[in-house]
C-alpha cells in the first residue's frame, strides 16, 4: 500500500462508525435486486430486506445507515480504502443510532446542520440516496434526527449523528 498522508488525515471513511461506544447496530439482509452504491448511505426496509433510499421516498421510510464492515475490501482485493462496493446479497450491518462518517455530495456541512438525502433529480455527483448539506426543494428530504457534527474534509467526508 503506497498511500501517504501529506497534509491532513481524512475526516474518516464513508460507512465507518466513528464513535463505537455510542452505536446501536443491527443485522439486516440485502436485497440482490436493489444493490447499494456504497457504504455510509441511508436505507429503508422493503419486503423484509434493507434497500437503498429510492426516488420519491419520504423521510418517514429512513431506517438506518449501511455500515462498512471491517476489515474487508470490496469484490476486488485491490480496491483502495473508501471505494469498496458493498455486496449485493447476504447479511449487512445497519446503524440505527450513533455517529458515522459519510460522503457529503452538496452544500457546506456545519456542526448541528440538517442532513438531507437526494430523492429526485439525480445529477453528476448527486446520486439518488446521496447525502447533502443543503436542501434542494422537493429533490431532497430532511432526515429526522440526523445532523452534521463538523465541517468535513476536502474530499467531502464528514461525521453525522443519527438518532442521538
Amino acid at each position: 500500500m503506497g498511500n501517504a498522508i501529506l497534509y491532513r488525515m481524512p475526516s474518516g471513511i464513508p460507512g465507518d462508525i466513528s464513535r463505537q461506544s455510542q452505536a446501536t447496530v443491527e443485522p439486516q439482509i440485502f436485497d440482490p435486486a436493489l444493490p447499494f452504491p456504497g457504504y455510509g448511505v441511508f436505507g429503508k426496509l422493503a419486503a423484509g430486506k434493507f434497500v437503498p433510499i429510492a426516488s420519491g421516498d419520504a423521510a418517514a421510510v429512513v431506517y438506518g445507515l449501511l455500515v462498512r464492515p471491517y476489515p474487508t475490501t470490496g469484490g476486488a482485493g485491490s480496491e483502495p480504502v473508501g471505494t469498496a462496493t458493498p455486496p449485493t446479497k447476504g447479511v449487512c450491518d445497519v446503524l440505527r443510532r450513533g455517529y458515522m462518517t459519510v460522503k457529503n455530495n452538496a452544500g457546506t456541512p456545519a456542526l448541528g446542520g440538517q442532513v438531507y438525502v437526494r430523492v429526485a433529480a439525480a445529477a453528476a455527483g448527486k446520486p439518488i440516496g446521496g447525502i447533502e448539506a443543503a436542501a434542494d426543494g422537493t429533490n431532497t428530504i430532511a432526515v429526522t434526527g440526523a445532523i452534521f457534527m463538523n465541517g468535513g474534509d476536502a474530499n467531502g467526508n464528514v461525521e453525522i449523528a443519527f438518532n442521538i
